[in-house]
């Protein structure tokens, strides 16, 4: 073909991937094209389209007989209905232990909003109509988008997995050093750690963190660390309060990112169903569709279906998995952390037909159990 200087580079940009040839006279000249990540100082975070990210998880390249490995612990999994019955709740404060939790948590909220440039859309609101003059530098600024959720979704998940860790370690070697069993708290708690590190494996899939992102992540993990440990051994009780309050906002934020995908404001999250009824400008971008393909490690570990495997359907499974931390740690709070048993791998006595706690959401309890109801 023939092709003038200014068409060839046109061609070039519009082309994903392969090879152009162009024939001038008798000479032939070959261009290959491959898309590489575009790495700028202005993005501190990356939401790069799946057919541009790099694998973060290689499989490993000495060991040929391994066919997959599984899960140490399996999801319970959930029914549409029990997802969709989830509900944003707070517990109201009892003690000034709780008064406490609630305190930290509330300013971990404020910086780690501050960090995201995170405001849901009532703030937004708000802030245009105290400064009209400047809505749409307001809008643009605080507005979440898929790349601020995902943001705000890495972080999140990149300490939620800390505290349940922390927790069954310190109780682990409490038991060793008493010569005494923990009535399983140990298991559950570290069963929440790995749930909460699937959730950021499964993000990970979808978005690569910048050196930036990075370094404020292992920053905060070993500031978290240290002090849920310290916190810990001096008031456990206050720690898994603190972390049910924790569970709440995590609840809340995901919540409301299932909204925004409700109402359109996420397009590239958008399912099938809601494209249709987009703009054409928001529908058509190139890669709504490959953002809206769940991970497949998340399809294997939620057992997720056919034909529900959207970027709201992953929320949701998220969300419920929020839930019941929410649902584990105030229950804790509430029990004597010495003594009594684990109520959620306990086995009951039967026939008496009250609802009892588990590892499903069958019977959530979103402000937790009362000791007296399962112990």
């Amino acid at each position: 073909m023939h092709a003038s200087p200014l068409k060839l580079a046109q061609a070039i940009n519009k082309l994903g991937h392969g090879t152009i040839r162009t024939k001038a006279g008798k000479a032939v000249f070959s261009v290959s094209v491959v898309h590489q990540p575009t790495w700028s100082s202005q993005r501190q975070f990356s939401s790069t389209p799946l057919f541009k990210l790099r694998e973060v998880f290689p499989p490993p390249q000495d060991a040929p007989s391994i066919k997959v490995t599984p899960p140490a612990w399996r999801h319970p999994g959930y029914t549409e209905d029990q997802m969709n019955a989830i509900k944003v709740a707070h517990r109201d404060t009892k003690t000034w232990s709780d008064y406490i939790a609630l305190s930290m948590v509330r300013l971990l909220r404020f910086g780690m909003d501050t960090a995201t440039l995170y405001r849901h859309s009532l703030a937004v609101d708000k802030a245009v109509k105290n400064d009209p003059s400047n809505a749409a530098k307001k809008r643009s600024w605080f507005e979440m988008t898929e790349r601020k959720w995902l943001v705000r979704f890495v972080f999140l998940e990149s300490v939620a997995g800390v505290p349940g860790m922390v927790a069954g370690m310190v109780r682990h070697l409490h038991s060793l050093r008493r010569l005494k069993r923990d009535n399983g708290w140990i298991e559950t708690l570290l069963e929440e750690s790995y749930n909460e590190r699937m959730h950021l494996m499964t993000f990970m899939k979808m978005a690569e963190p910048s050196w930036f992102m990075k370094t404020m992540i292992l920053a905060a993990q070993g500031v978290f660390f240290n002090s849920l440990f310290i916190s810990y051994l001096l008031s456990p009780r206050t720690v898994h309060r603190f972390v049910g309050y924790l569970e709440e906002e995590a609840v809340m934020t995901y919540t409301r990112a299932i909204a925004d995908i409700d109402a359109g404001l996420l397009p590239k999250w958008a399912s099938n169903s809601q494209q249709k009824n987009l703009p054409a400008p928001l529908a058509s971008t190139p890669d709504t569709a490959s953002t809206n393909v769940v991970p497949e490690i998340a399809v294997r570990y939620w057992n997720i279906p056919e034909g529900h495997r959207t970027m709201r359907d992953l929320l949701l499974y998220i969300r419920a998995d929020e839930a019941k931390h929410r649902e584990v740690n105030h229950t804790l709070a509430n029990l004597k952390q010495k003594d009594d048993p684990n109520p959620f791998v306990s086995t009951y006595m039967t026939g008496d037909g009250k609802p009892r706690p588990g590892k499903g959401i069958e019977n959530i309890r979103e402000k937790g159990w009362e000791r007296d109801e399962v112990v």
